[in-house]
C-alpha cells in the first residue's frame, strides 16, 4: 500500500497521535460486543439469542445496568477472564508494532488493558488517562494511554449503556475536551474501526466542524484512517471531513492492520 509521506514524518518526529479501535483488541480474541451482551443475558436468565432479540446492544447494556444496578461484578469477570494471561500481549505483533512506532499519544475505545500491560512488560513510561484525575499525572516523554470509553479501575467511567452515549455525543467530557485540544495542533490515525461504526463517524464529524467553523481551516493537520477494504462512497465522504483513507485491501482485517503497521514502521526507519 502507499503511505502519505506526511503521515510517516508526523509518527517519525512523535506529532502524530494513534486512536486505536476494536480491530486491535480483536487480535488477541478478546469477546466481540454480541459476546459480552450474550454473558449479559445468561447473568439476568435470558437465553442469548432471546434477549438479542429485544433492543441493540446499547438498549441491552442499559437495561442490564438498571437491573443489576451496577456494571460492577460483570466487569470484575471480563477484568479477570480478558486479562488472566498477561504474557500473551507478547505474542502480539500488532501491540508490538504500536511500541516501536512510539506514539506520544494514543487514544482508545477498548476496555481492556493490553495497551498498557505492553508498555509495563517492556518498561516503557506511560500514563493512563482515564478520567479528569489523571490529567495531572501527565509527563513529558511519557506515551499518554487516553482510555477514551472508560476504564476497568472505575465503573463509573465505563461508556456501555445508550445513557453512556448519549453523554458521550455531547462532546462536553473532560477527555472529549483533552480530544479537541489535541487534535487542533497534531494528525490523527485511526486504525482498528469499520467504516460503518456511527461512534467513530460521529467522533471525525465533530473534529470536522471544529476545524470548518474556523477562518484557519486550511492550517488543519492531515488525519488518516485505516480501512480494511476499498470504498469509494465512504472514501469520498472521509476526505471531505479532512481524513485520508488508507485501504489495506486485506481480505482479513487483522492480516491488513498487521501489513499497515509493518509497512509503517518500515518507512519511519527509513
Amino acid at each position: 500500500m502507499t503511505l502519505p509521506r506526511e503521515l510517516v514524518e508526523a509518527v517519525r518526529t512523535r506529532s502524530a497521535v494513534l486512536f486505536a479501535g476494536a480491530g486491535l483488541s480483536n487480535n488477541l480474541d478478546l469477546p466481540t460486543w454480541n459476546q459480552l451482551m450474550a454473558e449479559m443475558a445468561l447473568k439476568l436468565g435470558y437465553d442469548p439469542e432471546v434477549f438479542a432479540q429485544y433492543g441493540g446492544n446499547l438498549d441491552l447494556a442499559e437495561y442490564y445496568v438498571l437491573v443489576e444496578k451496577t456494571l460492577g461484578e460483570l466487569r470484575g469477570q471480563m477484568d479477570r477472564k480478558w486479562h488472566s494471561d498477561e504474557s500473551k500481549v507478547d505474542g502480539s505483533p500488532h501491540h508490538q508494532l504500536i511500541l516501536e512506532l512510539n506514539f506520544p499519544i494514543i487514544y482508545t475505545t477498548n476496555y481492556d488493558r493490553f495497551l498498557e500491560i505492553a508498555y509495563q512488560r517492556k518498561g516503557l513510561p506511560f500514563t493512563k488517562v482515564a478520567s479528569i484525575r489523571d490529567f495531572s499525572k501527565i509527563k513529558e516523554g511519557h506515551t499518554q494511554i487516553v482510555k477514551f470509553h472508560g476504564d476497568f479501575d472505575d465503573d463509573k467511567s465505563i461508556v456501555l449503556t445508550e445513557s453512556d452515549y448519549f453523554e458521550r455525543l455531547a462532546f462536553e467530557s473532560p477527555l472529549d475536551i483533552k480530544l479537541r485540544s489535541d487534535s487542533l495542533g497534531r494528525p490523527f490515525l485511526f486504525i482498528g474501526y469499520g467504516i460503518a461504526d456511527v461512534n467513530i463517524r460521529y467522533l471525525l464529524y465533530k473534529l470536522h466542524k471544529i476545524w470548518s467553523s474556523s477562518p484557519f481551516a486550511d492550517a488543519r493537520p492531515h488525519s488518516y484512517i485505516l480501512l480494511s477494504k476499498p470504498n469509494p462512497i465512504q472514501e469520498e465522504i472521509l476526505r471531505h471531513r479532512g481524513i485520508h483513507p488508507i485501504v489495506a485491501a486485506e481480505d482479513h482485517p487483522g492480516k491488513g492492520l498487521l501489513r499497515f503497521l509493518e509497512e509503517l514502521r518500515d518507512a519511519v526507519r527509513g
